[in-house]
């Protein structure tokens, strides 16, 4: 009977601690939210007291069994399947990815909640303290951190030196780095194509480059991407 109210107890910690994570995650908009990570985290915690108990049921086998008991597969099983789960909460678009902190919530509450089951309550708690304090207030000091803004500008042009000249020209009167660039010549096309990297800690606002680029004349072909990492 002590041994199921420790159950009760550990399933409505779990409860607890996975719904103050998963409240900040559905304040903030996120899909997997109050709901889910409740869910993550009893699920987990009952995973890991199913493990511990599996000793016990299975205690009357003796050595010569085929069975044999291993408590910790379970826990170990719990956190590679959360990988899948965590991998849906994850969007990747065209330049950008979204829910890399959602999928590692995730994570994280499966493992407070095998913590739960398993008895260790202090690190739990402590876990779930540190995470909302991560999740709520160094949200406000990370928008206080210069953030690195990238950018890739292509350029196609008639092949003449001095365009290539008056594009640098251009360039240096912005205050952004540019990393490197790459260039490559089609000779039966007597046209030139640069990949032109450019990185600054200052929002990057293309329209006045672009403009100007384009006053050049033997400029054909120019474009814009934001956030493209530099290789």
């Amino acid at each position: 009977m002590l041994n199921t109210y420790n159950w009760v107890i550990e399933l409505l910690l779990s409860f607890i601690y996975g719904g103050l994570i998963g409240f900040e995650r559905e304040y903030r908009g996120e899909q997997a939210g109050f709901r889910t990570n409740i869910l993550v985290c009893i699920g987990s915690c009952l995973l890991m007291n199913l493990s511990l108990e599996l000793p016990t049921i299975f205690s009357h086998l003796n050595v010569n069994s085929v069975i044999r008991m291993d408590p910790g597969r379970i826990a170990s099983y719990t956190i590679a399947s959360m990988g899948f789960l965590g991998g849906g909460a994850i969007i990747k678009g065209k330049n950008i990815i979204k829910g890399l902190t959602t999928a590692a919530g995730l994570w994280l509450v499966t493992a407070i909640g095998l913590s739960i089951g398993a008895g260790f309550y202090l690190p739990a708690t402590i876990t779930t303290l540190l995470s909302l304090f991560v999740l709520y207030f160094l949200r406000q000091i990370r928008k206080t951190i210069p953030k690195r803004y990238s950018a890739l500008l292509k350029i196609q042009c008639n092949c003449r030196y001095e365009s290539f000249e008056l594009i640098k020209e251009i360039l240096e009167n912005y205050p952004f780095e540019v990393e490197f660039i790459n260039y490559s010549y089609l000779k039966e096309k007597n046209i030139m194509n640069y990949k032109i990297f450019i990185s600054s800690h200052k929002k990057i606002k293309p329209k006045n480059l672009i403009d100007e680029l384009l006053s050049i004349p033997s400029l054909t072909y120019i474009s814009w991407t934001e956030g493209v990492t530099v290789r």
